[in-house]
């Protein structure tokens, strides 16, 4: 872990281009929604929302006018409708919209909604945020090379994103970490390892411990944990690696002690080389849809010139590909990076198939 300054400047919105949109439409991403970002700003007071600890959550509960709620409560419950059933209206007499949260902090300004069933108070998040070029693509290979699928929708100018439910790392780290077990902490440490791991090896940045929750999964004798990515704004833009890998953000500081106090080189190692070659299946598995995705990152301008050199040279030194040296937009380096993993894998194991002759 480093305390050097790893981001300084606030990253900028990328458009949808024609070709990625297209890809969107393919796999169902696209669907006309009743309702914009750009409309839920139109809110005439707020309150902030506070924790349970009275704590402010740097978001704000927003309200309208009364000519306005209604038509809001309505396109809200249609894009529920939308993003969880069949897009029909026959459950939008069953739902009630409860809250509109905005949040203040971030780059992507989203609103939190939070949409209750009526018979039985049942409720569920979804978020509305403006449309990026670099969220989208973070969201796309978070579904198809992380263990999680991921339910969005992109319509013009807006994103629609449910809800990832989990501990907020943070609030995990600070509250429920000091209670775990001597076998839970190794299992968190694994976890961690492997999540930087995955983060690094797809270029998904910012990963400090509010940008992703942790997931208590019982088991029927023990817990086990996930640590799973709710953020995808810093997907593929900073130039420097450590942003693309957790362990060097201070916010993550007792997770990285944790590994070094429960696992020993040798177990990291294997990890890491386990992560990989899941990774590597993933991308393998993933067929036509990662290979279309990876060509419109390639081509698509979703950083800067300053950035893909400074990270196409670290990743040169790190891996001695001389491919790296070639890239001109980051899109390419991401596509090398995901290349890489996959050809060392397939080497590796073709090589056990031979020297074990099976």
């Amino acid at each position: 872990m480093s305390e050097e300054k790893l981001m300084s400047k606030k990253k900028p919105a990328f458009p949808v281009n024609e070709r990625l949109d297209v890809y969107l439409g393919q796999y169902s991403r696209k669907i006309e929604i009743p309702i914009f970002y750009e409309d839920l700003l139109r809110f005439s007071g707020s309150v902030v929302v506070y924790d349970e600890d009275d704590n402010d959550t740097l978001w704000v509960r927003v309200f309208y006018s009364e000519m306005e709620r209604e038509e809001i409560d309505r396109s809200l419950k249609k894009v529920y409708s939308i993003l969880h059933s069949d897009g029909s209206n026959g459950i939008t007499p069953y739902l009630n919209v409860d809250a509109v949260d905005y949040c203040t902090f971030g780059n992507s300004k989203p609103f939190r909604i939070k949409v209750r069933n009526i018979l039985n108070d049942n409720f569920i998040y979804f978020y509305v945020k403006k449309t990026d070029a670099s969220r989208v693509y973070g969201l796309e290979l978070e579904h198809m090379l992380s263990p999680y699928n991921l339910n969005f929708l992109v319509y013009k100018d807006t994103l629609i994103e449910e809800h990832i439910a989990g501990i907020p790392g943070d609030v995990f780290i600070k509250d429920f970490l000091p209670k775990c077990t001597e076998r839970e902490k190794s299992q968190l440490a694994k976890e961690f390892v492997k999540f930087n791991e995955r983060c690094m090896i797809r270029l998904l940045g910012d990963m400090r411990s509010y940008n992703y929750v942790i997931v208590p999964v019982h088991d029927f004798d023990h817990v086990v944990y996930r640590i799973r990515a709710i953020d995808f704004d810093q997907q593929c833009f900073e130039g420097k690696l450590k942003v693309y890998r957790p362990q060097f953000f201070k916010e993550n500081f007792l997770m990285v002690e944790l590994v070094r106090g429960k696992l020993q080189r040798n177990s990291v190692d294997q990890y890491k080389v386990e992560e990989r070659s899941i990774v590597a299946k993933r991308i393998l598995s993933s067929g036509n849809r990662i290979k279309k995705l990876r060509e419109i990152c390639k081509n698509d301008m979703i950083s800067n010139p300053e950035n893909v050199s400074t990270l196409k040279n670290q990743i040169y030194e790190l891996t001695l590909d001389i491919n790296f040296k070639k890239c001109e937009r980051m899109g390419e380096v991401l596509d090398l990076a995901l290349d890489f993993v996959k050809r060392n894998y397939q080497d590796v194991s073709m090589k056990e198939i031979i020297e074990r002759k099976f």
